[in-house]
């Protein structure tokens, strides 16, 4: 059993802006308000956010904490594709290699959820990655396997589903991307498979924060995600959406709810790196939802988008 709100923590190490002590506090106070499950992944600094989360485990011995994590694409390619073959992306030794390593980083024996951090359903034939993750299940270095699918492609992970080896897919779901809803969620529904919905804000695009004028670091990813191709089109997008947003409410608040309304998610990871971000979002977690009425507006501001090189 997961907490509906999770514990994004890819800004804690690989965004501009962030500090361990303020995150090491803000995940204490995120565990002692009832999120138990953190998401991590190498990718996230090098293993630096796997040792944060070492350090929350460490720091709390008797707490159930639910520890996800990813491995990364040996050729460094993100998203995968399919002129990739899953030998230069995920071969056995590269998956044994940064499982220890993960392992290693966070403290622990055995990974609750191991994730390829991404993946291209022309690989599921291939016995390799089947076997692999077999084997680290018999071994119990991990308990369940889970694939993060790539970005604007809900699709591109069903075949993988229907082997019956996947245990959690992670997918990108929110107000704009909602994609996931025509032919993934019924599948993960299908097959008892959790679905961890991740960047339920876009990125920030859902903040409320971002303008015209908004610039970010060279540093920081959200640099080129919010290029001159992405940021206006998104200020435009998010504006439309305050205008329905109910009394008293923020917008990541609708955009929380919207998803956490959707009974086929078992879990949304939100990048809360302050406690100020912390306490809007889990307090979101009551079962509240939203009206039917306003679901059904959301759903009209519906974003199909198509891979960009800005967007990888």
């Amino acid at each position: 059993m997961v907490s509906e709100i999770g514990h994004g923590l890819w800004g804690m190490g690989g965004w501009s802006g962030s500090d361990d002590k303020t995150s090491l506090a803000t995940m204490q106070v995120s565990l002692e308000k009832g999120c138990n499950f953190f998401d991590s992944a190498w990718a996230y600094g090098s293993g630096h956010s796997d040792q944060l989360l070492g350090k929350l485990i460490k720091n709390n011995p008797k707490a159930k904490i639910i520890a996800a994590s990813k491995i990364p694409p040996k050729n460094n390619q993100w998203p995968a594709a399919s002129k990739d073959k899953l030998q230069e992306v995920f071969p056995r030794q590269h998956v044994f290699e940064y499982t220890e390593k993960i392992l290693e980083g966070i403290g622990i024996n055995c990974l609750d959820v191991l994730q390829f951090h991404v993946w291209d359903d022309t690989w599921t034939e291939d016995d390799e990655w089947k076997q692999t993750i077999t084997d680290l299940k018999v071994k119990k270095l991990i308990r369940y396997f889970g694939l993060s699918i790539n970005r604007w492609e809900p699709w591109n992970g069903m075949q993988a589903i229907q082997t019956g080896l996947v245990d959690a897919v992670q997918v990108i779901y929110n107000i704009f991307d909602q994609a996931p809803e025509d032919q993934l969620f019924p599948l993960c529904e299908k097959m008892d498979v959790g679905v961890i919905a991740r960047v339920p804000l876009d990125e920030g695009g859902l903040s409320g924060q971002l303008t015209d004028e908004t610039h970010f670091p060279k540093a920081d990813w959200r640099a080129k995600y919010f290029g001159p191709q992405n940021l206006h089109p998104t200020v435009v997008r998010a504006n439309a959406l305050m205008e329905l947003l109910p009394d008293s409410m923020s917008l990541p608040e609708m955009a929380l709810r919207f998803i956490l309304s959707n009974q086929e998610v078992s879990t949304t990871i939100v990048g809360m790196r302050t406690l100020d971000h912390l306490h809007e979002n889990v307090g979101v977690s009551d079962g509240l939802g939203l009206p039917g009425e306003l679901i059904a507006q959301l759903r009209l501001h519906r974003w199909d988008r198509k891979i960009a090189p800005w967007s990888d």
